[in-house]
């Protein structure tokens, strides 16, 4: 790679490839899988194949979208046959773009044509560009307060809250970044919100502290990214959860110095 295009990424914990393209910019790559979730015999979750797309295709949109990044492709591969699983699953993806107002981006997509499938797989890419100027890395400030929107679920509990809107979406994370006393956003998925808070702390070499009141699970999985985390600046945490309306959101710790 030519020197020129070195940049200086925040080394990070994050589920994102960041890669120096040009002067200044980055190319970001995020992606998410789901297994055994789906319609087929042979699916350990019953779920609509069009619902399992859609919520694939949020976590890649939205550990993306909150590195500060544009979004310009996403691409799916679909480990069930083209019609009707497949389609279905795309018709999903996007719902999801629809949803989160995010238009003009291409798709790839490839399905199993060859081979008769009793059980879902699936894996979503997606791909954009950031300036270093807009990477929201490592922008987290002593005093910060971190605030969860969302509640984690798993497994079959994620159906019903999806349909209650107790979980994050992409739309969150677009509202968010443009939010000026937010300086970090993170999806929390497997890893529950304690390691992904530690993330953000870590990123700007801080200590996360949680508050004993939040009175949320802060290790179980949070699922398909059912909780967002928002590292906000000192005394703008009640002005934020009120933007948020009726979504469900907890200020959950605050950010200190080591």
């Amino acid at each position: 790679m030519d020197r020129r295009f070195t940049s200086p990424v925040a080394n990070t914990s994050r589920d994102v490839l960041l890669l120096p393209i040009a002067p200044s910019r980055l190319l970001v790559a995020s992606c998410d899988a789901a297994g055994g979730i789906g319609s087929k015999p042979r699916d350990r979750v019953r779920a609509a194949a069009r619902l399992v797309g859609k919520m694939t295709a949020r976590v890649a949109l939205m550990e993306l979208l909150a590195t500060g990044a544009d979004p310009l492709a996403i691409v799916g591969t679909f480990a069930v046959e083209p019609k009707p699983t497949a389609n279905l699953m795309i018709e999903g993806v996007k719902d999801e773009l629809r949803n989160a107002r995010l238009t003009g981006l291409r798709m790839l997509c490839s399905s199993e044509k060859n081979v008769r499938v009793e059980q879902t797989g699936l894996g979503i890419t997606a791909l954009g560009i950031v300036s270093d100027s807009g990477l929201r890395i490592g922008r987290s400030r002593d005093g910060d307060e971190i605030v969860a929107v969302g509640e984690p679920f798993v497994g079959r509990e994620v159906i019903r809250a999806e349909k209650n809107q107790k979980t994050a979406s992409t739309l969150d994370v677009v509202k968010l970044r443009k939010n000026p006393s937010v300086r970090e956003l993170i999806p929390v998925g497997s890893r529950g919100i304690l390691c992904e808070a530690r993330v953000i702390a870590e990123d700007s070499k801080l200590v996360f502290e949680p508050y004993g009141s939040s009175q949320l699970d802060l290790v179980k999985s949070a699922g398909p990214a059912t909780v967002l985390l928002c590292s906000v600046s000192g005394g703008n945490s009640i002005k934020l959860k009120k933007a948020l309306g009726r979504k469900p959101n907890r200020t959950i710790g605050k950010l200190r110095a080591k």
